[in-house]
């Protein structure tokens, strides 16, 4: 009887094409992917080995991870990993891991298959020396006898959520650092799919499909989190800089409407973020240096034995060189910040064999802190993160931390549950400028700086929230058609706010108001929002997906939602082609301060001031029509169209135009007077993605929206939302330079969007209230110029490495924001200037140059 030599197949010992004269007669393949030596030359196929690794002179790295069944997230024994680029493969073991050693630094294209299994093909996978590359694949049953069909492949891009059939798209760390502008954030990085676009180049905030910032939805591990940015501002979903940092993500889902029944709380799009585990059988380093920061990450195993692995990072900011580099980040002040993480992760033993599934511990979180001297600044210094007459302190916090568990209970069952806990916190204070004047009674300036008569506290204001989390689910897969997955998420708040404020009496700027207070809150609430959803594959080309959500909020009794339907039809087409419907009802809370405010508390009795405590949730149902073509192997067209409409929108009692349709982008917290849910809106649009994956040594994408998003205030007057850009198009394109041991990528992406939406400014309001006061009649009937932009980017990466010795990768980046230097418009800002005018024009970011170096090792 022959013996095995290895249980592994040929390529992943030497490679047949180089040594092929060699030892061609001494080996045979068998179905069981074994190698069988008929007459054993160990020390030729040793020689043959060493000899193709120095001849070619290639650095490598191994290859690894997981194959598991999408729902049940059970093993999938014997399944093929094929490294198509490189002629390597290798079959998963018993647990469904699998290790392939050997394989060449750069960009691969890694096919996953098993019998009765459809195909996952995964593009773009990079193989550096300094980091083994693991993947976590999730294969979905056929429903077919695979003699019978032609399986069609899951390719790199499609979503992991298998409920979603439109509107929703799965992003990688690796994608985060392509996209040129991106910043290496995923809000950031989503601003350039059909559909989304960003609010402005000093925040992070994205619209979709013309809708608020603030309607957008961030989960971790299936719970939601606070805004996940520095600089946070109560009822905004975003910032200057990230707190998530990419390099702790898995691959992760991106949706921008008519989302499965899972997601609540939400109108407008949400992320879906997945933790990775750290590396459990090597350690593993990371430093970086560039102008956002210094970071560090480590990772590894905790017990080789258990399986047992931690990943931790920390980064501090370095925005100090943009201050000593003379680079415009909009303000003269220097922002500080710091944020990291930590994940371990634990192995659970097995039961009968099957699976065990693991607990993991993460955290994560940020503090960030600005102060803003207007005092200390010249004229003509520019600040369009604050307030021009005033110096402000502004402190934010955020973090989240959460036990995961996570078990296959059998081979149709999965079970995760995620209990968190989170909060997010701001403390800012204001002096007031008093100004000297000349005798024209304009302020007086001296050596380009204003004249200070005296500094006097006008604002003061402390908001924080914490919320307890439990998110928990069951996925059962019926049959090899059906899956059913059932979950609750349920979230208790504890919200503290207390705000005190004056403001002058008239318009001449000598006498205060008493000390207001505007918020002084302590109070608890919670958030339940049960699910479920099925999916079941009608046939081999046609699948449905249906759910139910619903939504309480116990804060009052007009926020409940108790039944929220969502539907979904997907047909795979001849030729490569996909139709799919959707629909869905959706519903939002409203920014949790936005309830407990009031004009003045120490006027009466304080439950009689919470007008707002009563508003009701926001509305919108999604209709999605979509259609995707495969031209070739590597390029995707997408075509999607949809249509919204709002209503139950918090709008002022009084008649005006306001809406909270057009609050959540900007510094500035909103003051609804007394509102009512009376308010409606809708947005409809067609949007085109063309999108070519990596593959020889290049991609590009294009993407295109024409859209219209209207909304109509208590006035009944139908008006465009301050978002309504009308069209959005974005252009990416990347090719890769590969030499022996090292790689260069050049890439550029060009930006074009309409302008925000305006009105005439009422003066006598704005002088009032320091801040800028439209007119109600013709508001948003002014739009700024179109926004354009243009960014460039270079990757220099060297990887260094031998046989059996640890390799490195270096890296240096250089991403060259708004190269042009275009002057777009951001918005019209409270300035009095020495001429007497108080409405000052502030423009967006100019040239921004980003610097980084990393090593990994």
């Amino acid at each position: 009887m022959k013996t095995p030599l290895l249980q592994y197949p040929i390529p992943t010992i030497f490679n047949p094409k180089v040594c092929r004269h060699l030892c061609l007669s001494t080996y045979r393949l068998v179905p069981t992917h074994s190698f069988y030596c008929m007459k054993p030359p160990y020390t030729l196929l040793l020689l043959c080995s060493l000899s193709t690794q120095l001849a070619l002179g290639q650095a490598t790295q191994t290859l690894r991870g997981r194959v598991v069944d999408k729902e049940s997230k059970f093993p999938l024994v014997g399944a093929t990993i094929l490294v198509t680029t490189a002629d390597k493969g290798i079959v998963a073991d018993t647990s469904g891991t699998f290790r392939l050693a050997g394989v060449p630094v750069g960009r691969h294209t890694v096919k996953v298959s098993l019998v009765g299994y459809k195909d996952a093909l995964l593009n773009d996978i990079i193989i550096d020396a300094g980091r083994e590359k693991i993947l976590d694949v999730e294969l979905e049953e056929e429903i077919r006898q695979l003699t019978a069909v032609t399986v069609q492949a899951q390719r790199t891009g499609e979503a992991r959520n298998e409920m979603a059939v439109v509107s929703a798209r799965q992003f990688s760390v690796d994608e985060t650092n392509r996209y040129a502008g991106s910043r290496g954030e995923p809000a950031r990085m989503a601003s350039n799919f059909a559909g989304v676009q960003g609010a402005d180049d000093s925040r992070n905030d994205i619209v979709i499909r013309g809708n608020s910032p603030q309607g957008v939805l961030w989960r971790v591990d299936g719970v939601s989190i606070p805004n996940p940015n520095h600089f946070a501002i109560a009822g905004t979903s975003g910032g200057p800089v990230s707190i998530i940092n990419n390099r702790y993500l898995a691959n992760s889902d991106f949706f921008t409407g008519a989302f499965p029944a899972e997601f609540g709380n939400t109108i407008a799009g949400a992320f879906d973020l997945k933790l990775r585990n750290g590396n459990n059988e090597r350690h593993e380093k990371m430093l970086q240096f560039g102008f956002l920061g210094t970071e560090a990450m480590v990772e590894g195993p905790l017990s080789k034995k258990s399986g047992a692995s931690y990943l931790a990072t920390y980064r501090y900011a370095n925005l100090w060189l943009f201050s000593k580099l003379g680079i415009d980040i909009g303000t003269q002040a220097v922002p500080a910040y710091q944020d990291g993480f930590f994940r371990l992760n634990f192995p659970l033993k097995k039961r009968n064999g099957e699976s065990g599934g693991s607990l993991a511990l993460w955290a994560l979180g940020g503090t960030s802190t600005i102060d803003i001297l207007i005092s200390q600044q010249e004229v003509k210094d520019r600040n369009i993160f604050g307030q021009n007459d005033r110096d402000q302190y502004y402190t934010s916090r955020m973090g989240a931390a959460g036990l995961t568990y996570t078990r296959p209970l059998n081979r149709q069952t999965f079970l995760k549950a995620t209990l968190a806990v989170s909060g997010n916190a701001q403390d800012a204070n204001h002096d007031y400028l008093f100004l000297r004047k000349d005798g024209s009674g304009n302020p007086l300036v001296q050596n380009s700086r204003y004249v200070i008569d005296s500094l006097r506290p006008i604002l003061d204001y402390r908001f924080s929230e914490v919320c307890y989390a439990l998110s928990t689910y069951v996925n059962h897969k019926l049959s090899a058609r059906a899956t059913i997955k059932a979950g609750l998420n349920t979230d208790l708040y504890h919200f503290k706010a207390f705000d005190s404020v004056r403001t002058f009496v008239d318009v001449n700027f000598t006498r205060f108001t008493p000390w207001r207070t505007r918020w002084n809150t302590n109070e608890a609430f919670a958030l339940v929002q049960p699910y479920v959803s099925y999916r079941n594959r009608l046939t081999e080309n046609l699948t449905l997906t249906a759910g139910l959500n619903a939504l309480w909020f116990t804060l009052n009794n007009r926020s409940l939602s108790p039944i929220e339907p969502r539907l979904g039809l997907s047909w795979d087409l001849p030729g490569r082609q996909k139709l799919s419907l959707a629909t869905g009802l959706h519903s939002q809370v409203q920014p949790v301060y936005a309830y407990f405010y009031a004009e003045d508390l120490n006027s009466s009795t304080d439950a009689a001031q919470l007008a707002n405590r009563n508003m009701g949730l926001t509305k919108s149902w999604h209709y999605v029509a979509s259609y995707q073509r495969l031209l070739g192997r590597n390029i995707r067209v997408l075509l999607e169209t949809y249509y919204q409409r709002l209503f139950n929108i918090p709008v002022e009692r009084e008649r005006s135009s306001f809406s909270l349709v057009n609050a959540g982008a900007s510094f500035s917290r909103v003051f609804p007077g007394p509102v009512a849910n009376t308010g409606t809106g809708r947005n409809y649009g067609v949007e085109l993605t063309v999108e070519k994956f990596f593959s020889n040594n290049y991609y590009f994408l294009l993407t295109g929206s024409l859209f219209d998003a209207k909304y109509k205030g208590s006035d009944g007057v139908l008006r465009n939302t301050d978002f309504n850009g009308r069209y959005a198009f974005n252009a990416l394109f990347a090719r890769e330079f590969a030499f022996r041991r090292s790689s260069l990528t050049l890439g550029f992406k060009y930006t074009a969007t309409g302008g925000r939406w305006y009105g005439p400014v009422d003066e006598r309001a704005s002088r009032l209230n320091q801040e800028v006061i439209f007119q109600n009649e013709g508001r948003n009937t002014m739009q700024f110029a179109p926004y354009r932009r243009f960014d460039l980017k270079a990757d220099y990466k060297i990887n260094r490495g031998a046989i059996g010795r640890r390799g490195l990768t270096h890296t240096v980046s250089v991403d060259l924001v708004n190269v042009l230097g275009v002057q777009n418009i951001l918005s019209l800002s409270y300035a009095p200037q020495p001429d007497g005018s108080i409405i000052k024009q502030e423009y967006q970011l100019g040239f921004l140059p980003i610097f980084l170096y990393r090593i990994d090792f």
